[in-house]
């Protein structure tokens, strides 16, 4: 199976960009995997989906979790042109990761 293009929005490049040299290795070798198959693992994919999270509605979203390095990277697959578009890349608390995300696809 070839890999979906990954597409990045520019908040999730500059989140990207913001990371040490070794992080960014790392988040680019798991967002390179799961773009082999980034649909929900529900249909056979990497993809963990996201859902209701507190306050924040996420559905249609989905997840890679670094879990050693303490990163979240959110995407949404654009299934007609097979594109995993990146929403965010970032290091924090679970909550602020899911606000963050939900800040940036409301725009």
């Amino acid at each position: 199976m070839n890999p979906w293009q990954v597409e990045f929005t520019i908040e999730a490049e500059k989140d990207r960009e913001a990371l040490t040299r070794t992080q960014r290795l790392q988040v680019d070798k798991a967002i390179y995997k799961v773009s082999q198959n980034p649909l929900p693992q529900g249909e056979g994919g990497y993809g963990k989906p996201l859902g209701n999270k507190r306050s924040t509605n996420l559905t249609g979203l989905l997840k890679i979790k670094l879990v050693k390095l303490g990163i979240r990277v959110v995407y949404k697959i654009i299934r007609t042109e097979e594109v995993m578009k990146i929403i965010v890349v970032v290091a924090r608390a679970e909550d602020e990761v899911y606000e963050i995300a939900n800040r940036r696809i409301d725009k």
